[in-house]
């Protein structure tokens, strides 16, 4: 392999975290029948997804110097999301700022944002883009703007459709000292996640809800908070295969955000050990 493409491949896959991701990744078991062939280098491959995440390319585009054939990148992703890998390597992630004591738990931000999309389930008219065919990224973080818990749905589902979802789906983090933790302290969101069943839903879960009111509050409170979650939908749109959707499988599109997400976290991670 080239030098250049050496260099490229460390940086988009630092050793530190293909420590995290290596133990992750599901080994490999021969068919009983016989025949089949074992894994290429699993760091390889894994380089080629991050690179078809961060540059956009499409699969067929992807540079023969990462030692691996679309054809193969693309099924071993297709894999690694059936069996939950980014889900698992975000939770990974986040522990390892936990046990840091970086997880800021004082509250949590949840915000979305659209994007085109040109085919596949998941999608729906864009009422913001006249009506045209688009999906939503909902985006839960911690208070410092640390993604925490993602989803993907139709550009036309109402915002707050996924507030239950994202703060059921905050994995459990481990922490500097005690156990496990998964819910903050309050819940800061805009005026469209506001709702009395929303209220009474986040209080009998312990929540403090900060949600703006229709009518009542400008959401200029909130304003304070809420540049972080733009902030962070900002850094996941840093990541080009995002800005367009153009997976057929709502799944495929869900894994490379919670890919996303996962390397967000990992930044972060890693300016603290510089």
């Amino acid at each position: 392999m080239p030098a250049v493409s050496a260099d490229l491949s460390k940086r988009l896959v630092p050793d530190e975290l293909w420590e995290l991701v290596a133990p992750l990744l599901p080994s490999f078991a021969a068919r009983p029948q016989g025949g089949g062939t074992a894994p290429r280098d699993e760091r390889a491959v894994f380089t080629a997804v991050v690179y078809v995440l961060t540059s956009g390319c499409a699969w067929r585009h992807l540079p023969p110097t990462f030692g691996t054939s679309s054809a193969t990148a693309h099924r071993r992703f297709t894999v690694w999301t059936e069996v939950g890998l980014w889900r698992r390597l975000h939770r990974a992630v986040l522990d390892e700022l936990g046990v840091r004591g970086e997880v800021d738990w004082t509250s949590a931000i949840v915000d979305a944002a659209s994007v085109r999309a040109k085919r596949g389930s998941l999608t729906g008219p864009n009422p913001v883009d006249r009506g045209k065919k688009g999906s939503k990224l909902h985006v839960l973080s911690d208070a410092q703007g640390i993604p925490l818990a993602v989803a993907v749905s139709g550009a036309n589902m109402h915002d707050s459709l996924a507030l239950k979802p994202l703060i059921l789906g905050i994995p459990a983090v481990r922490s500097r000292r005690g156990p496990r933790r998964r819910r903050p302290v309050k819940l800061r969101a805009d005026k469209a996640y506001f709702s009395a069943e929303h209220l009474s839903w986040l209080r009998e879960r312990g929540l403090v809800a900060r949600i703006a009111r229709p009518g009542i509050e400008s959401g200029e409170r909130l304003g304070r908070h809420r540049w972080k979650i733009e902030r962070s939908i900002a850094w996941l749109f840093g990541y080009r295969r995002l800005t367009i959707r153009y997976e057929r499988k709502g799944s495929h599109f869900l894994a490379f955000l919670g890919l996303a997400a996962a390397l967000t976290c990992y930044k972060k991670l890693a300016k603290l050990a510089t």
